[in-house]
């Protein structure tokens, strides 16, 4: 008891007069996390510790929002925290983010030198703090995680978890080389310096977020210690599902190519700390109201970053149903195009960003929180995000969006539609998910009205033009409803692959890349199917007209493989359905591209409802 205390005391006196910051995510606890918060801020109160808990509700959907915040209040109007040792400061993110999005969100609010990682259920006691601080002191750590795999932790835990967990730890020693023997225990200490710049540079928010947070301390020379614990799971994890199996494999082998391969971790930066919150202009084109519309709406109004206006611009239609108050203006423009919406609303915007959204795309809660961050650099110009296919849309526009998601359609570019990958700097990006400097805008006049589709590719030359740099982030996440297959997507793939192939010889500069010539190479090899053969057969003598027959094929044999692989998925038709939308991309693409690369001129007549719901 006497070694207990003076451990206690180490704790107390290593916080001193700062704070310990108790970051705890929570999901659909209302039941319990009452009780728990009490149960911690009266052990930490009883021994001195100044302390500031943070539960983080990621999205319940149980009401465990609504219980901490009248708790939150209760504790304010008791006086309960009078004395300043103990502070309540709940987070609420309005939608569920994932481990690594709440957990960021709860550092952002915190203030402590010493943040503490702990599962809002109380699986692992904080009473074992002690040992934590015990372990950072002594041996000088900047890290100390629980390990169930210490020699004097107490672990009650299921057999087939602890096969599981060993694979993983072993998996985890070989390809990332961490020193430490747990990764995912939910109990972690930090010095406040180390967990800020990890989580700056982290891209995974689920299930490897453990992993990727300390494989990028440790690489950036964080020193990692282990601390014992006590969990006794009970009954209450039952058999592993095995969608959670495979997401976390391929997180966790997602970090080790980031780590190892690509040095990604090494060379990410950090956005500079801005000095104050800009005004950000959010600018929507569309034809009038909508479910869409209302739909994009909402999700700005459930932003976390509280500083910005919204301006929409519709055709002159009925728009009564459209809020116009300080935060959002309706400017009704006629029947124009996009461009030109955007155009006025350029103008009329008061915000040093400019937001541009479609109107048929909803924004993630922390869409505007992640974007702006970037434009305390002055060297960057615009930011961009993934516009993810919405877990809403109808069955034939999820098709449509694993169409645009697979390997063999996007290729290098799939990370405008998947949230994930790096970031990285673009010179092209849509602006259904787009961030520009207002004043890099009005030097050379926003957008070009002579294009349409297209205009965004001739923006992004502007801003890369004038030495500024866009850059992409995988967290700066929009849903973008998809077009059905096969008629809407196909005719909207069509429009972009004409301008694209016209852009490649007027505009080569964002456009002329290899990647963009491929699908036309692809029907070019289809169609001489037609008669290379027949060729191959008569002209040349039979041995070599094997070995020639056989070389020709191998191209389309290795496609069709990589069809099959690409697409698959254990639901027979949508497998079959995808397999088809990619071959008829990849023909409509290089048709449509070789028109554009011939055009002497490109078209830019207007098409009034142009987007998921239209035609």
């Amino acid at each position: 008891m006497i070694k207990l205390e003076e451990k206690w005391a180490l704790t107390r006196e290593t916080v001193g007069n700062g704070r310990l910051s108790i970051v705890m995510p929570v999901y659909n606890l209302a039941d319990t996390i009452v009780a728990n918060l009490k149960e911690t801020s009266e052990l930490f109160a009883a021994h001195g510790v100044r302390t500031e808990l943070i539960p983080v509700d990621d999205g319940s959907t149980d009401g465990t929002a609504e219980v901490l915040l009248a708790f939150a209040e209760e504790i304010k109007r008791s006086n309960r925290s009078a004395d300043q040792t103990i502070l309540l400061r709940p987070v609420i993110c309005e939608k569920n983010g994932g481990k690594g999005s709440a957990l960021r969100a709860g550092f952002e609010a915190s203030t402590g030198e010493y943040v503490m990682l702990l599962d809002g259920d109380l699986d692992i006691h904080p009473k074992q703090t002690p040992w934590f601080f015990d372990q950072m002191v002594d041996k000088k750590a900047d890290i100390v995680v629980g390990s169930k795999r210490h020699r004097h932790s107490v672990v009650q835990y299921p057999w087939h978890r602890r096969i599981v967990s060993w694979v993983y730890f072993t998996l985890v020693r070989i390809f990332v080389g961490l020193p430490i023997t747990d990764t995912q225990t939910g109990m972690k200490l930090f010095k406040r310096e180390v967990l800020g710049e990890a989580l700056g540079r982290m891209l995974v928010k689920a299930y490897a977020f453990d992993l990727e947070l300390l494989s990028i301390a440790h690489q950036r020379g964080a020193k990692i210690a282990e601390a014992p614990v006590v969990i006794r799971f009970g009954e209450k994890f039952g058999c592993l599902k095995a969608n959670t199996v495979k997401t976390m494999a391929l997180d966790s082998l997602a970090v080790f190519y980031r780590l190892r391969v690509l040095k990604y971790y090494a060379k990410a930066e950090i956005p500079q700390k801005l000095d104050h919150d800009p005004l950000v202009s959010i600018v929507i084109a569309c034809p009038g109201d909508s479910w869409m519309l209302q739909e994009c709406l909402k999700g700005i109004a459930e932003q976390t970053y509280r500083n910005f206006e919204v301006i929409v611009l519709p055709d002159d239609g009925d728009v009564s149903r459209l809020p116009s108050d300080r935060q959002v203006r309706v400017l009704a423009t006629g029947k124009v195009r996009p461009a030109e919406k955007r155009n006025l609303g350029i103008r009329e915007a008061k915000g040093e960003i400019i937001a541009f959204i479609d109107d048929d795309a909803y924004p993630d809660v922390h869409w505007l929180e992640y974007a702006v961050k970037y434009f305390g650099d002055a060297s960057i110009g615009g930011v961009g995000g993934p516009g993810v296919t919405p877990p809403n849309d109808g069955y034939l526009a999820q098709v449509g969006g694993r169409v645009y998601d697979n390997l063999l359609v996007s290729g290098n570019y799939r990370y405008r539609y998947k949230a994930g990958g790096v970031r990285r700097d673009v010179d092209d990006y849509p602006s259904c998910n787009l961030f520009v400097r207002k004043d890099l805008l009005d030097s050379f006049g926003g957008y070009r009205t002579d294009f349409w589709p297209g205009e965004d590719t001739l923006l992004c030359k502007d801003i890369v033009d004038r030495a500024k740099r866009i850059v992409y982030d995988p967290w700066v996440v929009v849903n973008h409803h998809r077009r059905k297959l096969f008629g809407p997507h196909l005719r909207q793939l069509g429009r972009y692959a004409f301008h694209r192939g016209y852009f490649c010889k007027r505009y080569p500069s964002n456009s002329l890349h290899l990647s963009y010539f491929i699908p036309t190479l692809f029907v070019a090899y289809g169609l001489s199917f037609a008669v290379v053969p027949l060729l191959i057969v008569r002209l040349l003598p039979g041995e070599i007209a094997v070995w020639t027959m056989g070389a020709y094929v191998a191209p389309m044999a290795l496609y069709l493989v990589l069809l099959l692989v690409t697409t698959f998925t254990w639901r027979i038709p949508t497998w079959l359905l995808t397999a088809l939308g990619v071959v008829a991309s990849h023909v409509c693409y290089g048709i449509q591209f070789v028109r554009g690369l011939c055009a002497k001129k490109a078209p830019c007549e207007f098409i009034g409802k142009d987007h998921a719901q239209g035609k």
